[in-house]
């Protein structure tokens, strides 16, 4: 079995695992107390808090330790808006964060606090400009990822930095991607990151936060990691995760490069060997072992199946992939497809047999899929000088594909209504336009769902 979504959790260091069973003999004990076996504790704690305050290039006492990468970013989130509240309610996020950064959005909003969600170019990437229009005199934070966990799109932290600063305004950064690949660069003013993404134990999550950021830790205040992190600290997995820190940064140059030509290749050599796919995500500036691709006439799900039959493990941010039922919110904002989507994020170490072997098995996979779904006899007929489809009730791919029968029976210039109530048609059919060559005229309102117009153009 080739397990190819680090993205989601990479396997366990083995330095992690050796630091681990280490200090599970050592670091039990508490480390606020004052006879041996808690000064040995405290000991490992500082050890674990200095090693990743230097990966991360903040101080010791900026940086603790929490149960949770997400726990981080809402603890640092809450904190940043409550220490700031006198400037103002105003949060800036990118409409590409992760849902931890989103749900929290959500929360201050139904508070009462007022949030703007900045967009991103088709490759994924948002620009400085657009950070720097979101900016107001009442704006109390801005959050913007390193790099995205779904397209491995890199963002210009750096200069969105710049102009935070420039405007007085914090700028949280979550790194739960990048960190294990080297520093976030720019002048950011909190951080946030999740063990279990570089290869250490999952419950373990870094929240930093610079001195001289007003921030007031909400909920009960606990004398633990500065009342930051309330709770027991998990020492073991603590010292697992920053020795697994230390150790993959000291392979990241090496390994990257290995990595980056080996994704290269897929993304090179998936659009030669399966015809409509479209690889998203921007080409030069991403993640070295992340590459997604989205397949036209695809069930994701459906997919994700065959694939793991044949032995590879991957993940989709494809709207079939989720128990919600609507396409990724990452690959709406871009505006790319989202059926049939597959993210292959490589492990370090990943051997080139393993990326081979899966460039053999997905045509075939792929082309099963379509075969098993290409059944559907598209239901159209002459309307107002247009063609309608009624795809109501079939999800995704089916009205695509019933719209790509019928485009060819409208002469050019001529109009297809394709008549769908689910959610993915919103943004697979323009998509699909895009990628096809036709134009997409716009949404109709219909008595059930939504009429997408589609105008031939050749």
């Amino acid at each position: 079995m080739s397990y190819l979504d680090a993205a989601s959790s990479a396997p366990l260091h083995p330095v992690a695992r050796q630091a681990l069973m280490a200090s599970l003999d050592e670091g039990w004990a508490d480390p606020a107390r004052l006879y041996r076996e808690g000064r040995r504790a405290r000991m490992l704690l500082d050890a674990a808090r200095e090693a990743a305050a230097e990966a991360v290039g903040c101080r010791p006492d900026e940086l603790v330790f929490t149960s949770s990468g997400t726990r981080a970013v809402h603890s640092g989130i809450a904190g940043a808006l409550a220490g700031r509240r006198r400037v103002g309610r105003h949060l800036i996020v990118s409409a590409v964060e992760h849902s931890s950064v989103l749900h929290s959005a959500e929360v201050h909003q139904a508070d009462g606090g007022s949030v703007t969600e900045v967009p991103v170019l088709r490759s994924g990437a948002v620009t400085v400009e657009a950070y720097a229009e979101a900016l107001r005199p009442d704006t109390a934070l801005a959050c913007l990822q390193s790099a995205n966990h779904e397209v491995g799109t890199e963002q210009p932290v750096a200069g969105v930095a710049e102009v935070c600063r420039a405007a007085g305004v914090p700028l949280l950064v979550d790194a739960a991607q990048s960190l294990g690949w080297g520093r976030v660069e720019g002048d950011w003013s909190l951080l946030t990151a999740s063990a279990h993404k570089w290869g250490g134990p999952s419950g373990v999550g870094v929240l930093v936060v610079r001195k001289g950021v007003r921030f007031a830790a909400q909920g009960p205040v606990d004398e633990r990691e500065s009342g930051r992190a309330a709770g027991f600290e998990n020492i073991p997995a603590i010292v697992a995760a920053a020795a697994s820190l230390r150790a993959v940064r000291a392979e990241a140059a090496q390994e990257a490069a290995r990595l980056r030509e080996l994704t290269e290749r897929i993304r090179a050599r998936v659009p030669r060997l399966v015809p409509d796919v479209e690889v998203v995500g921007d080409p030069e500036r991403r993640l070295p072992g992340v590459v997604t691709f989205s397949c036209l006439y695809v069930d994701g799900e459906t997919l994700l199946h065959e694939l793991d039959r044949a032995g590879f493990s991957v993940s989709s941010g494809s709207s079939c992939t989720s128990s919600t039922l609507t396409p990724s919110h990452v690959l709406k904002a871009m505006g790319v497809l989202s059926e049939g989507n597959v993210r292959v994020s490589l492990p370090p170490g990943t051997p080139q047999e393993d990326v081979e072997r899966f460039l053999e098995v997905l045509p075939g996979a792929v082309a099963g899929v379509r075969e098993k779904l290409g059944a559907p006899v598209a239901e159209a007929v002459v309307r107002d000088d247009a063609l309608v489809v009624d795809s109501l009730g079939k999800r995704c791919p089916i009205p695509v594909i019933e719209l790509a029968k019928v485009i060819g029976d409208v002469p050019v210039g001529g109009l297809v209504r394709v008549l769908s109530d689910d959610e993915a048609a919103r943004l697979d059919i323009p998509a699909w336009c895009e990628m096809r060559g036709q134009e997409y005229v716009g949404e109709e309102p219909a008595d059930r769902g939504s009429a997408y117009v589609v105008r031939r153009l050749s």
